[in-house]
């Protein structure tokens, strides 16, 4: 799902920028917002842009997957 969080919500975000962004190329990140019942995914480069939500156990799985060598 995508969207945009409410104002409030949007406020008390903490952002994390990828272990796995590039330093030679700072603009390129995935950050991460974890809240109570929803994880939000975004683009740095478009920080106001859409969102990806979903919920901490599709990002739990999604990691377990992605850590997969």
């Amino acid at each position: 799902m995508t969207g945009k969080p409410s104002a409030e919500e949007a406020a008390t975000l903490d952002w994390l920028k990828s272990s796995y962004s590039s330093s030679n190329e700072p603009g390129d990140c995935v950050e991460v917002a974890i809240s109570r019942d929803t994880v939000h995914v975004r683009d740095s480069k478009n920080a106001r842009g859409p969102r990806l939500t979903v919920t901490p156990t599709a990002w739990a799985d999604f990691i377990m997957y992605a850590s997969l060598d």
